[in-house]
């Protein structure tokens, strides 16, 4: 979470839209499985609440309804919150427009990148990053991401 004294939408992100190639991991996982990458996103901003399994498969479920036109809709919310979270600025434009054909997966990289960058490991799950947590001395019942590792 943000300290309380970051005003919403100052702070900048730690990639930009278009930086997708910087990591081939995320960029693999953005392009190739947007699914998997939206559903690691929800159940890390939902603290677990939406299981990773759960948001790939809506987010495949939109798609597959829609003719893959509206699962930007889905992916839209959660890029919406990520930035209320953390105080995150809204560029380069308003989040659906990121969203919007084909910048969605690099939306997605971005975000998943994000969160990583934050600290999150992101194939564990929420869950298991509390717990990470714990075990590396921060049991104080504050659900702050763990810094030192970094997997897809």
């Amino acid at each position: 979470m943000p300290p309380a004294t970051v005003e919403a939408g100052t702070t900048p992100w730690s990639t930009g839209l278009f930086d997708c190639a910087e990591d081939q991991g995320v960029c693999l996982m953005g392009w190739c499985c947007p699914c998997v990458a939206v559903g690691r996103i929800a159940e890390i901003l939902d603290k677990g609440a939406t299981s990773s399994g759960t948001g790939a498969a809506l987010y495949f479920a939109v798609g597959l309804l829609t003719g893959w036109q509206c699962q930007w809709i889905y992916s839209c919310v959660y890029r919406t919150k990520m930035r209320a979270q953390y105080g995150l600025q809204e560029t380069p434009c308003p989040d659906c427009c990121v969203h919007f054909c084909w910048l969605e997966y690099c939306a997605i990289c971005q975000e998943y990148s994000e969160l990583r960058n934050r600290g999150f490991v992101m194939d564990i799950g929420w869950h298991a990053n509390v717990e990470l947590q714990k075990q590396q001395g921060r049991s104080d019942g504050s659900i702050v991401p763990p810094a030192t590792q970094h997997m897809i």
